[in-house]
């Protein structure tokens, strides 16, 4: 009975019959979060199986909520042979007996994955933001809003939090001094209830026990007490993301998200007067969280529909409410926030792009991880050039190298404007240097025009309800960590964004997690953008009369610079943007 080959975050070794992946790994000195002790209670050992899910144990009752490709790591064991794999699998007698025995799965802490933390070039910096938190210190009392909540000499601490659909960010701040102590990133793990936030709500409506906020609280509240500061010195948390991750990290129904018209029961309640806006807050008890006791966690405002709180936290970031030139922001991800705007007047629409550009349902197509293809060039005698994070053999391709790679395509004629390849091929080979080609199919470049598509239609319905032009926007800034690393001249080239000047452009990292520090550290900035948020027009791009047209135009590969008539009923341009 031979054991197998496991890698796990690319570490390996032969792993014997009847050992957990759990045990496995922290041989391999792999961390693996866990809060039960491998009980498969706390369901934060979470691995993605890439390859080899046969040979391992079915699953167990407590991987229920578990589908497709994942597995608690700690009920996860080695099968005893190949006769066991296909029992296990429920193959056909024989099958695969003579495949090798290799097991190939990840945790949901790689360490290694490139995830934008920073923000840059933004209009204001932290370091010129008057400081005004609301947690601060009389002697030895710490106050809250003014209110005592604890007698301590110690630091006073508070945590700025981005919680992506992919990706989580967290600071640590004195907030005394207003300095970073601390920070850190990680994939979000509540993927395996889908990689998008429909599918994060019909999970949620459908399993019992609030098992996403469960898991990904674990894995924030691990994620704290390794910054190495008393948890119990942080007597503040604001948090932002869309409104499906805030609203589930609230312990809040999600239901009415997923439905018609797709808003959430803060918003609903804020229109029947049941609350005076949509900014939510809990104890860390309620969330799980190992904080200060009587600590405030508090989720920004969003401002409705799927234009979340991350939303709002960029409108902070890039301070649009004291703004007098016309700017847009636009946030691409699985979930696309487009804002466009100045002091006068702010519209915002959620572009629902799906996973595509972030590696998604993409065959070769993976995280910001080593060995991720970040940029493609076609040669002169038409062979592939490219490069890797990191610099080592080509595992797949991420999002910046999708970009770029379409880019190419589209330029040196090998990709025609509806996406599809020269000479009939179904393929491209980008790079066959590693231990497997790297290839880019007709049908993924497929699924990257329909996420595009979404994110053009977006733009044009938006710049049209402004009554403005492309040409009209004095700064276009790129926020996301996607955003940061993408090649501007590729984006413009196959339409992902708009055919505006270099000049005009800024990349600036996580606007998001920028905003939520603000909001930390300065109260009155705080209260600014919860009346901010109020006014903000919201525009529903599913309701347009166009939406289909712009969306069909916006799947094909060309530069986005069709000039938009400004609406009737809209300002002039001028007006509305000096």
């Amino acid at each position: 009975m031979s054991g197998v080959e496991l890698h796990v975050n690319n570490r390996h070794g032969t792993v014997a019959p009847g050992t957990s992946i759990f045990d496995a790994a922290r041989a391999l000195g792999v961390f693996v979060p866990t809060s039960c002790v491998t009980q498969g209670k706390c369901k934060e050992c979470l691995v993605e199986v890439a390859e080899g899910m046969e040979h391992l144990t079915r699953r167990t009752a407590a991987e229920s909520h578990l589908r497709e490709r994942f597995r608690l790591s700690c009920q996860a064991r080695v099968l005893p042979g190949p006769e066991g794999d296909a029992a296990a699998a429920g193959a056909e007698a024989g099958a695969g007996a003579a495949a090798p025995r290799l097991v190939r799965c990840h945790t949901m802490r790689r360490g290694e994955m490139r995830i934008e933390r920073h923000a840059l070039d933004l209009p204001v910096t932290l370091a010129a933001l008057p400081r005004d938190p609301c947690v601060t210190r009389d002697g030895e009392r710490v106050l809250l809003d003014g209110r005592p909540i604890a007698r301590a000499a110690g630091p006073l601490l508070g945590v700025a939090a981005d919680l992506g659909t992919t990706t989580v960010v967290l600071r640590l701040f004195d907030l005394e001094t207003g300095e970073v102590v601390a920070d850190t990133s990680f994939e979000n793990p509540q993927r395996f209830g889908g990689s998008d936030v429909m599918s994060r709500i019909h999970f949620d409506t459908h399993h019992r026990g609030k098992l996403l906020q469960r898991t990904l609280a674990g894995y924030v509240g691990h994620a704290i007490e390794e910054f190495g500061a008393d948890p119990l010195s942080i007597y503040e948390m604001v948090v932002a993301g869309n409104s499906t991750m805030r609203d589930l990290f609230f312990r809040l129904d999600v239901y009415s998200i997923g439905q018609n018209p797709y808003r959430s029961i803060t918003e609903l309640e804020a229109r029947d007067g049941r609350r005076t806006g949509t900014a939510v807050t809990a104890t860390p008890a309620r969330l799980r969280l190992p904080l200060h006791p009587r600590a405030r966690v508090y989720g920004l405002p969003i401002v409705s529909g799927h234009v979340g709180a991350d939303a709002a936290a960029c409108m902070l970031a890039v301070d649009v409410g004291h703004e007098e030139r016309l700017v847009a922001v636009m946030d691409i991800g699985t979930n696309t926030e487009l804002i466009v705007g100045n002091r006068r007047r702010i519209l915002a629409a959620s572009c629902p792009a799906g996973p595509a550009f972030e590696g998604g349902k993409i065959l070769c197509g993976m995280p910001g991880l080593p060995g991720a293809i970040e940029e493609v060039r076609i040669l002169p005698d038409g062979s592939f050039r490219t490069a890797t994070i990191g610099g080592g053999p080509a595992e797949g391709i991420c999002g910046s190298g999708l970009v770029d790679a379409l880019g190419e395509l589209l330029r040196t004629g090998r990709m025609n404007a509806l996406g599809r390849l020269a000479d009939g091929a179904a393929e491209v080979v980008l790079d066959a240097r590693g231990e497997r080609p790297v290839v880019l199919r007709e049908a993924d470049i497929n699924e990257l025009a329909q996420a595009k598509g979404a994110n053009v239609a977006g733009l044009y319905i938006v710049m049209e309800r402004y009554g403005v032009r492309f040409e009209d926007l004095d700064v276009f800034y790129l926020a996301g960590g996607f955003g940061r690393h993408l090649d501007v001249d590729s984006a413009r080239r196959i339409g992902l964004i708009p055919n505006v000047a270099d000049r005009r452009i800024r990349q600036v990292g996580n606007a998001a997690i920028e905003g939520a520090t603000i909001a930390l550290l300065s109260r009155a900035r705080r209260a600014e953008l919860e009346d901010l948020v109020a006014r903000v027009e919201h525009v529903r791009l599913e309701t347009h009369p166009d939406f289909f047209h712009y969306f069909v135009e916006g799947c094909q590969f060309q530069p986005v610079e069709t000039p938009i008539p400004p609406s009737p009923s809209a300002p002039p341009a001028g007006a509305a943007s000096r």
